[in-house]
């Protein structure tokens, strides 16, 4: 049907959001996931096909109700519903809430507003080293404040691939999508399917720190989500890897997590990826989000107890330290080794001597590898610091926790004034490519280009100023394509 497509459309172009108060079949549950963004009320089933006609298929009696099919104990861990609620006022509250953080038309700026807390104010609760629930890093708690304004954070997708948390808050009063990692082990339930006696529920462990199926395509998912809502992205990037095993290969890991990439390189508001103290980003999931993949639009950030890199200091070790490379380590630097290969060549020639050295030399190589590897460990680590990453490009500088909020606060509303400029540069003159476009700016402004705040001032101030800066260059623009027009037409 044609509603089938348009609402498919709709999603692409407005703000969708369905809210299921009661029962949809068919053609209504197909409309609902189209829309893609769903609050479903505990009385609401999406279904395709009624429990009863089931049954008659079936040719015996295997499912009792609706909700066995389509209930939010079957869409809430599939990630088809986003937010579920008790009754209608719920639903009613979450819709108002979730438009909240949208803007009030298709590409507008962000719906900003006033904040009751300063965002000069410390992020007081701290990310630890042992296993943490990463909301408290967002939200807070009641004796330390998190990353965004208090109150503000609101977790969506919660029951689905739970080894990734998502959400919306704001930050000094600005909306923003945000995306943090879970640290701890989580449980993920595949339930037994009523119509084959031998299936039985499966719990299936998911460790911390790690992409599986599921919170792979939920990222990839959040990321259209938050920008189809015209929100800057917050990503607290602290993954390990992807998992690799036979099970998550066969589940298409592979694809979901290509989704990743192809949802970040298709974002059009700004993207910061920040790796949180004690937080770590290796192999394939630094892939996936490295500001590459959309240069114009992302930036990498990182406190200064963070890591980077592909391998972890013991694989680095292990690939370049190999035994070979710690013995000649070993036999070049340590007193007491040297001193024993002197000893062995001066008895060659007596066997039961030189196979007494050799005995103390492989005991001398066996205590000096624990220390060795230790210290090559050590020296790998370095490599993965925030200073080593900042020297190589990766990052564009060491943020520490507690100056976070502070931080992202101003460069955020730097990047939404200055996206928004040079957006309307590039259509006073399609010549222009966004480096181009900057520079316009950038000769422009009289002020630190790297002070976020004076640079967001001084365009605010001089709104003026760059309004006919920009028609300048839109006048500028067509006379050069009237003179391209003109020496066309007398060329004929």
């Amino acid at each position: 049907p044609q509603v089938m497509g348009e609402t498919s459309q709709a999603y692409d172009e407005i703000f969708t959001l369905s809210y299921v108060t009661g029962r949809s079949v068919g053609i209504g549950a197909y409309l609902v996931r189209l829309g893609q963004r769903v609050i479903q009320m505990n009385q609401g089933p999406m279904i395709l096909t009624g429990f009863s006609a089931l049954n008659k298929l079936l040719g015996k009696e295997v499912y009792t109700s609706q909700d066995q099919l389509g209930g939010p104990q079957v869409m809430v861990p599939n990630g088809v519903t986003h937010e579920q609620v008790a009754d209608d006022q719920a639903g009613v509250a979450s819709i108002i809430k979730w438009i909240s953080f949208v803007p009030k038309s298709v590409g507008a700026l962000p719906a900003v507003r006033e904040s009751h807390d300063s965002v000069e104010r410390d992020v007081e609760w701290r990310p630890t080293p042992t296993p943490y629930d990463p909301r408290m890093m967002l939200a807070g708690t009641a004796d330390a404040r998190g990353f965004f304004d208090t109150g503000s954070f609101k977790e969506y997708l919660a029951g689905w691939g739970k080894s990734v948390v998502v959400g919306r808050g704001r930050l000094g009063g600005i909306p923003m999508g945000a995306i943090a990692v879970e640290t701890r082990l989580v449980d993920k339930v595949v339930p037994a399917d009523p119509a084959d006696p031998n299936s039985r529920e499966a719990i299936l462990p998911q460790a911390g720190q790690v992409l599986f199926p599921d919170s792979s395509y939920k990222t990839a998912q959040a990321i259209r989500d938050f920008d189809k809502e015209g929100l800057p992205l917050m990503m607290f990037a602290n993954w390990r890897g992807f998992s690799g095993g036979s099970r998550d290969m066969a589940g298409e890991i592979l694809k979901f997590g290509a989704m990743i990439v192809d949802a970040l390189r298709e974002y059009s508001n700004p993207v910061f990826i920040y790796l949180p103290p004690h937080g770590e980003l290796r192999g394939g999931s630094w892939v996936v989000v490295d500001p590459t993949i959309n240069e114009d639009k992302m930036e990498m950030y990182a406190d200064l107890d963070s890591r980077g890199g592909i391998l972890e200091p013991a694989g680095i070790t292990e690939i370049k330290f190999r035994l070979a490379d710690q013995l000649k380590a070993m036999h070049r630097l340590d007193p007491s080794l040297q001193l024993l290969d002197n000893e062995l060549e001066n008895l060659m020639d007596d066997e039961t001597g030189a196979a007494e050295i050799k005995k103390q030399i492989e005991a001398r190589e066996e205590t000096l590898k624990p220390v060795y590897m230790q210290a090559a460990t050590e020296f790998a680590d370095l490599h993965d610091k925030t200073g080593r990453m900042k020297a190589k490009g990766v990052i564009k500088a060491a943020v520490p926790w507690k100056n976070s909020r502070q931080f992202f606060f101003h460069l955020t509303m730097r990047r939404i004034v200055q996206d928004d400029l040079v957006q309307q540069l590039k259509n006073a003159d399609n010549t222009l490519n966004t480096t181009a476009a900057i520079d316009v700016l950038k000769t422009m402004c009289t002020c630190d280009w790297e002070d976020n705040k004076a640079v967001v001032d001084y365009f605010t101030t001089q709104a003026d100023a760059v309004a006919e800066k920009i028609k300048a260059t839109r006048v500028s623009a067509i006379k050069a394509q009237m003179s391209i027009l003109e020496s066309e037409l007398s060329g004929m």
